[in-house]
């Protein structure tokens, strides 16, 4: 965005045309992005990513067998209610025929006549760990896909393309492993109590100082489950009175608790820099809906990388926006801590930005570090109030002492996971290990075998 006296934000610091006469070209991390000129607003040239469309034929056809899948489902469902067909879906008992229904016959058209039919590709048990191959249970059905039984059967070596087992880090045996029997001798499975009363362990607060210590911010919490981490904390950071400017694409626990919260919410287009600016322009002209009053907070939510499309987050250019319009910034880094960037610190090393630049940066340990679990960190409380007022502290149990020491135990004030956590000292970076774990998984498993070739486009 344009600055009074000439100059140009990069990465969210100004700098002077007159210092630098190559200010508009911004190089962080090898990567070089232009700022642009767009009337009053200096937007960063977009970054280039390429998402291959559906050929017409695809989109045509995909259509059509929805339409005559939906055709075929009402004559289905007509003769079911005749007594013809048998019907193997939940229904309304007889004696109940005068309460309130359970279960609302049109929202399980789709399950019925569409998913049923093509059951048989999900749920699929596995048996083995989630590497680039995995052994998965046979199992076979007598009335088309409404249940399944298993023959005993063990397909070996199916290629993996559901899991987020990132690095690899969950699929094989290593020296880090070893810990989590000495820790369930010690500290058993669990509290089975809240944070909030005698659930925090020593082995809580000292991977609480590590995650903090690896994203450089002053202060992080853990927590035992990633959806959680979003739909329970973010209740706690704003409410009525406060206006959320969520994109459109966000993960379902970050509308979830958008929604919980009880703030306003508005969404904005998917990365577009100006929808978002012109929603925070008119939340701060105008305020409140009928009082005109100013919002208590204005809340942006973000990912780093978006789970669904692969796109990434336009970083410095909200980052921008959010320090010109006073508003706050949540990054949900699930899908891009530990698989971006340099050293995996996510999309804040990625794009060079200062961490401090984020108010609140949210993780997983279920998919890069093949734990479970999530994290908060920012600054400390004040800026990060969620010591006494989150649900998931107040009545959700307490993470696995075991979880939290294999992913990653301290050792020497240094992760445990050499391979997975960069270590402070930046010997071993994640991105390495990244390519590394990725080139390994398949070459080795496919460099034997040249008859065999793997090409792919998912629309």
């Amino acid at each position: 965005m344009a600055e009074p006296g000439g100059g140009t934000v990069c990465n969210g610091t100004l700098h002077s045309q007159s210092e630098d006469s190559h200010s508009e070209n911004c190089t962080e991390n090898g990567t070089v992005r232009e700022a642009q000129q767009n009337g009053n607003s200096n937007f960063y040239k977009p970054i280039v990513e390429s998402f291959e469309e559906a050929p017409l034929y695809a989109v045509i056809l995909t259509y059509m067998g929805y339409g005559i899948g939906t055709l075929f489902g009402y004559l289905r469902d007509f003769l079911r209610n005749r007594g013809i067909e048998k019907c193997n879906a939940a229904v309304e008992r007889e004696e109940q025929k005068d309460f309130v229904p359970l279960y609302q016959n049109f929202e399980n058209f789709y399950t019925r006549n569409i998913y049923m039919r093509i059951r048989d590709n999900w749920n699929r048990p596995i048996c083995s760990a989630p590497g680039a191959l995995f052994d998965v249970m046979e199992r076979v059905t007598d009335d088309y896909n409404w249940t399944f039984r298993f023959t005993g059967r063990i397909i070996k070596d199916v290629i993996n393309m559901g899991s987020y087992n990132f690095l690899g880090l969950a699929a094989k045996y290593d020296e880090s492993m070893r810990t989590v029997k000495d820790v369930l001798e010690t500290y058993g499975l669990g509290v089975s109590s809240t944070r909030q009363e005698m659930g925090t362990l020593d082995k809580h607060k000292e991977l609480e100082d590590l995650v903090a210590k690896f994203l450089n911010v002053e202060a992080a919490m853990v927590f035992g489950m990633g959806f959680a981490t979003n739909s329970m904390n973010i209740p706690a950071l704003v409410g009525k009175g406060c206006l959320i400017l969520s994109d459109e694409l966000n993960h379902a626990s970050l509308v979830l608790g958008a929604r919980l919260s009880g703030a306003t919410i508005r969404i904005f287009k998917h990365n577009n820099m100006q929808s978002l600016e012109k929603l925070l322009r008119d939340a701060v002209i105008y305020g409140q809906p009928r009082t005109r009053r100013a919002w208590k907070k204005i809340l942006i939510l973000v990912e780093g990388i978006y789970s669904m499309e692969g796109s990434i987050v336009r970083l410095p250019q909200i980052v921008a926006l959010k320090k010109k319009y006073k508003a706050y910034l949540y990054v949900d880094e699930a899908h891009s801590i530990g698989s971006v960037g340099p050293s995996g610190r996510g999309v804040v090393e990625f794009f060079g930005m200062d961490p401090r630049d984020v108010d609140v940066c949210m993780g997983t340990f279920t998919k890069s570090f093949g734990a479970s679990g999530g994290y908060i960190a920012g600054r400390k409380p004040p800026n990060l109030p969620l010591g006494g007022s989150r649900n998931s502290s107040v009545f959700g149990r307490d993470p696995l002492a075991c979880t939290e020491t294999y992913r990653p135990e301290i050792q020497d004030e240094k992760p445990r996971m050499q391979g997975s956590f960069q270590d402070m000292d930046g010997e071993q970076e994640i991105g390495d290990h990244l390519r590394k774990c990725l080139h390994m998984s398949f070459s080795d498993d496919f460099k034997n075998q040249s008859d065999k070739h793997l090409s792919g486009i998912v629309w």
